[in-house]
């Protein structure tokens, strides 16, 4: 493609001198008047693409199907690494209560984890053990370490967190719990004590 041509004229008093008092005659500012100047635009230039920016929104119903797939991006990934549905119980809470009913009567014993002794932690830890879940010796970890629920889905055999994680016991259904106390007493199944308790599930 050829380039594009155009011719400019120059106003008069672009050719005039500097100095405004000057004097022109007729014949010089007519010329000036006249005068013309080309111009030639290179062919590369002038086939430069013009592009058009478009501003577009994005409709309700596009965010839904966007919010839709980054969730259903979100559970697979869970799945992929092993993560369950917070309101499914991935323990066999039927045994743990099971288990847990057998200690009755075992004494308190600060740090104890074991049969022959538990703090409350210790008694929690020993027998999540015996399904197959480890849990660290420690009620604030054990609170944490597990996906907090809400009252309406808890179930027997789920942790019971009391007073901000000060002390954990195991859950039996109807206000009730299974727990090692504190010094002097035994593990023994009692009313959950404390209105500020929450659930937690492994």
């Amino acid at each position: 493609m050829p380039g594009l041509f155009g011719t400019l004229a120059l106003p008069a008093y672009a050719a005039l001198p500097d100095d405004p008092e000057a004097e022109v005659d007729a014949a010089t500012a007519e010329t000036v008047a006249a005068a013309v100047q080309s111009f030639r635009v290179d062919s590369t230039v002038a086939e430069l693409p013009i592009e058009r920016s478009e501003i577009s929104a994005t409709t309700e119903s596009e965010l839904a199907e966007i919010r839709a797939a980054e969730a259903a991006a979100a559970a697979a990934a869970a799945a992929s690494v092993g993560v369950s549905n917070p309101g499914a119980a991935s323990a066999d809470l039927g045994a743990i209560v099971s288990i847990a009913m057998q200690y009755q009567g075992v004494p308190y014993v600060y740090g104890g984890s074991t049969p022959a002794g538990f703090d409350c932690s210790g008694f929690t830890m020993y027998v999540y053990a015996q399904v197959g879940i480890s849990l660290p010796h420690g009620s604030v970890s054990q609170a944490y370490g597990g996906t907090r629920i809400a009252a309406s889905a808890a179930q027997p055999g789920d942790l019971v967190v009391l007073d901000g994680g000060s002390h954990i016991g195991i859950y039996l259904g109807n206000g009730q719990m299974i727990d090692a106390p504190y010094a002097g007493k035994t593990v023994q199944a009692r009313a959950i004590y404390s209105s500020n308790h929450y659930f937690v599930r492994y």
